[in-house]
């Protein structure tokens, strides 16, 4: 192989830069959760492994870098994993031992489908990703529809319970088919729906709606077989999303296989491996550092921090080095990437509308009832007679119209003097201000501020502030592709379909190995005591 002088995502500041920024969009998540919350982490992590790559093909196409990283790494946001941490604080030595393992199959879930997103633009031609934006954005307008039917649903039968029409128990009962195991059930089938639809329609099912139909039935396959028939439940009585995202891992997992798409799987596999280690590792950590042992010996007393914060910020470092080493290996590897700029020019302003404007409401619209109306200092609930959520719903469309109307135009054929003329400068501006949007709009989350909150909003402050210097010093012009940059396949997979089978035995038995060594049977703290066996489990207990 020939070696370039820069070969950059293979530098330590390279790959500490593709890490911080997931760190970043991580430690944001955990204020904000759920799947929408975990978007940010995986558009940071692409743009950031996309910025230092060295390759001007990748760079041309980091508005579907940032889109497809965001949707990959959204799927796990639906699981719910606290009391899967707490069992390893519990000092009960089957409960920690389950925990860990549970956090590793979590994390792979996580990791995976966002290695999948993540590395698809490296491979896939310009239009074969076009022509994927088509069904995402149907399944997302389907979604959005939906939100509003349950919200006007929701709003009516609390109207006729405030009226006293209606009970709040007949109330719960008539909403009682939405809450099926606390899964995103219905989500799940109308996307299905949706793409039947859209291909029925289209007269052809492309590879994006197979692989979203794929996904669909993968999820019913796993909650269908493994909660439903054998009763299996992660996390009782939370949801149940664990088994139909485990379900819909595999699906992708086995149709990369048959697609012979061999490099996106072993991508797949690779950032799950990192995405089990990173959560486990994570926990492990914290559970080190709030041992009093360590406490007493490195600070002289207890140090009262936001340690969930420290573990949510640790699980984006460690997943994001996952995400440098596959990125890294194909930026020497990867085939050279021939676009088109005149077909369908609107595809990366979508991309870039979407992360820019749709992924930061959807977060930072949860501020308003979550913080801003819950001290009138800071935002009364309605304003000159109209509720603080139309100012909002105001305030954002004009921000959508303003970032929205000028991507058209430049869809349309027409420049626009503000942007670079490089594809190396138009990256760096959209990774930058989609950092600083997502940074300062978790800061307004968190009025007033306290002292705590300088270990999460202070840290993500100075990482954000690093972040920006790499973004704009590190990148450098092309690399030196690999005289012979097909690896071979076979040899490539299974290598890493025993590496992460070996690893993960090894992961998970290490790290219960320390925690018991540091615990034994005492009850770590900083969680709620959960346990998932014996006369005393909590599994029962809401």
């Amino acid at each position: 192989m020939n070696e370039s002088p820069s070969a950059p995502l293979r530098t330590p500041l390279a790959v500490l830069f593709v890490a911080l920024s997931l760190s970043i969009g991580w430690g944001v998540r955990g204020n904000w959760g759920h799947e929408f919350g975990a978007m940010i982490p995986g558009a940071l992590a692409a743009m950031a492994a996309v910025l230092v790559s060295g390759r001007d093909d990748w760079r041309r196409r980091i508005p579907f870098f940032a889109f497809f990283g965001a949707v990959g790494w959204s799927f796990g946001g639906a699981i719910s994993y606290m009391k899967v941490i707490a069992y390893t604080h519990s000092g009960h030595a089957p409960s920690v031992a389950y925990g860990l393992a549970c956090l590793f199959v979590i994390g792979f879930i996580w990791g995976a489908l966002g290695g999948t997103g993540t590395s698809i633009p490296a491979f896939f031609s310009r239009g074969r990703l076009t022509e994927m934006l088509i069904p995402a954005l149907a399944v997302f307008a389907a979604w959005f529809l939906q939100d509003i039917y349950l919200s006007v649903l929701e709003a009516g039968l609390n109207e006729q319970v405030r009226a006293g029409t209606l009970s709040a128990e007949q109330m719960e009962s008539q909403l009682a088919w939405l809450n099926w195991n606390d899964t995103d059930w219905l989500g799940v089938a109308v996307a299905a729906v949706v793409l039947v639809v859209l291909g029925l329609a289209r007269r052809r099912f492309d590879w994006g709606t197979q692989l979203g139909l794929v996904m669909c039935a993968g999820w019913w396959l796993g909650f269908s077989l493994l909660t439903l028939a054998l009763g299996l439940r992660m996390t009782p009585p939370r949801g149940d999303n664990w088994a139909g995202a485990l379900g819909m891992t595999a699906a992708v997992i086995v149709f990369l296989y048959y697609s012979r798409e061999w490099e996106v799987l072993w991508s797949t596999l690779v950032v799950g491996f990192f995405g089990g280690l990173a959560f486990t590792g994570s926990t492990t950590l914290k559970l080190v550092l709030v041992h009093p042992g360590f406490q007493d010996r490195f600070f002289g007393r207890a140090i009262e921090i936001n340690w969930h914060s420290v573990l949510e910020q640790t699980f984006g470092f460690i997943a994001g080095l996952g995400v440098a080493v596959v990125m890294g290996y194909w930026s020497t590897r990867g085939p050279k990437l021939e676009d088109s700029s005149a077909l369908r020019r609107w595809s990366e302003p979508i991309c870039v509308f979407f992360v820019l404007v749709v992924i930061s409401y959807v977060n930072i619209v949860k501020n308003v009832e979550a913080v801003w109306t819950k001290d009138p200092r800071t935002l009364a609930d309605t304003l000159w007679g109209i509720s603080s959520y139309t100012w909002f719903y105001l305030a954002y469309a004009a921000l959508a119209l303003t970032i929205g109307l000028p991507l058209l135009m430049y869809s349309r054929g027409r420049s626009l003097e503000i942007l670079p003329s490089s594809t190396l400068g138009k990256g760096q501006l959209f990774y930058t201000v989609f950092l600083w949007w997502i940074v300062l709009g978790n800061l307004s989350r968190t009025v007033p501020f306290a002292e705590q909150r300088l270990v999460t909003e202070g840290t993500i402050h100075l990482n954000a502030c690093l972040c920006t210097l790499m973004a704009l010093l590190l990148p450098r012009s092309r690399i030196v592709m690999a005289s012979d940059p097909t690896p071979a396949y076979a040899n490539l997979l299974k290598s890493a379909a025993v590496s992460v089978a070996v690893g993960t035995i090894l992961v998970v038995a290490g790290e219960y190995a320390l925690v018991r060594g540091l615990w034994g049977d005492t009850f770590a703290g900083h969680s709620t005591k959960e346990l998932r066996f014996g006369p005393d489990s909590t599994d029962t207990k809401r």
